[in-house]
């Protein structure tokens, strides 16, 4: 593919059709890449230390997935997207610099600087290109990429890393104010949308285990592993997205359901929000009930779950808790599935025209 997909018209209001472009846009760097989401996910579900079958050397392949290949793949397929395989190329290069720049997973930075390295590389080539001498074609077209390549490596190293890392320390701050003023469960407002952006291990790893790891040494047990880590929302989106989503994505719902909440690996959610952003309040919804029946109950887990599968979960929760765990991941999926499933129905005309427009495009890319 050669473009972005454009919004189109569909009747939409203006930031409506904006916000969707962005999140149709964003997703379509994820999507492509699922089947390495996959396979990062079983080597953690099953080789990590708390794993199904704990093996440290196959486990060392967890971290450099996450930290670079992941990354990279997004940044590759986003600059593809703008300017075909010279766009690719750029991208990959350039989220090299946000990576090297920060010390968390940087799948935001690499949506961004991916698509915008290809942007600039293609304003340069549209005024190279009339211009270039017979023969000098390749000389040029590769120095103009690795120069431009070089110079955005530098910036995502400088400036869009420890940017998205500044986001990510601003989300974590607001968290922590709501936990110190106790109102829980309006933290969803904050850790919903950043999980949805690919900031959950920094928010959860960063900032909720730490002060998780200090009250469950205290009192042998902390919601605060709970916050982020609740399988319950996702849950109840992919249920939706299976029963009243667009008719494309319902064949891959229940495959992402089996690795969402048995596997433990929530990114595989992340897309199908993107593709219809306005979902993001039914995992608000459902994240801030799960948070609240969790206070009710008085609940709290021993440790972090990694990854967050409702197996982990079980294995890390105390004698006594498990009633109020699974309750609360029950009722956050069950509010998350009626919000999303009505904003689906809800938005199904305009999902049709979306997707409409998404075929179109894609067959004017391939006979490109």
């Amino acid at each position: 593919m050669a473009n972005f997909i454009p919004a189109g018209d569909g009747g939409h209001s203006g930031w409506r059709a904006s916000v969707q472009k962005i999140g149709g846009n964003l997703a379509g760097m994820v999507i492509p890449n699922i089947g390495a989401f996959i396979a990062w996910g079983l080597l953690t579900a099953l080789f990590i230390p708390t794993g199904w079958l704990p093996n440290e050397q196959l486990s060392s392949m967890v971290g450099p997935m996450i930290i670079n290949l992941l990354p990279i793949l997004i940044g590759y397929t986003g600059g593809r997207l703008v300017h075909g395989q010279r766009g690719a190329v750029i991208g990959a290069v350039a989220t090299v610099g946000v990576i090297v720049g920060t010390s968390i997973p940087m799948f935001l930075g690499a949506m961004l600087i991916g698509p915008l390295a290809a942007w600039i590389l293609k304003k340069i080539d549209s005024v190279l290109d009339p211009v270039t001498p017979p023969g000098f074609e390749m000389l040029i077209g590769n120095f103009s990429l690795g120069i431009t390549g070089m110079l955005m490596a530098i910036l995502g190293y400088l400036g869009i890393g420890p940017a998205v890392n500044s986001i990510s320390d601003v989300l974590g701050g607001g968290v922590k104010v709501l936990v110190d003023t106790g109102f829980l469960p309006l933290a969803s407002i904050l850790i919903e949308p950043a999980k949805i952006l690919f900031l959950n291990n920094a928010i959860n790893f960063g900032v909720l285990a730490p002060i998780g790891a200090v009250e469950a040494e205290a009192t042998g047990k902390s919601i605060m592993f709970m916050l982020e880590s609740n399988p319950g929302p996702g849950l109840g989106i992919l249920l939706a997205f299976w029963l009243a989503g667009p008719k494309i994505l319902r064949g891959s719902a229940p495959g992402a359901i089996v690795i969402h909440f048995l596997g433990g690996i929530h990114e595989i959610y992340f897309p199908y929000v993107l593709l219809k952003p306005l979902v993001v309040l039914a995992a608000i919804a459902g994240g801030a009930t799960g948070v609240a029946t969790f206070l009710v109950t008085g609940v709290g887990l021993v440790a972090t779950p990694s990854p967050g599968s409702i197996f982990a979960y079980m294995a890390m929760t105390p004698p006594g808790n498990h009633f109020g765990v699974l309750l609360g991941i029950l009722l956050s999926a069950a509010v998350s599935f009626v919000v999303a499933f009505f904003i689906l129905k809800a938005s199904k005309s305009d999902d049709a025209a979306d997707l409409d427009a998404a075929k179109a495009q894609s067959a004017a890319n391939k006979g490109k």
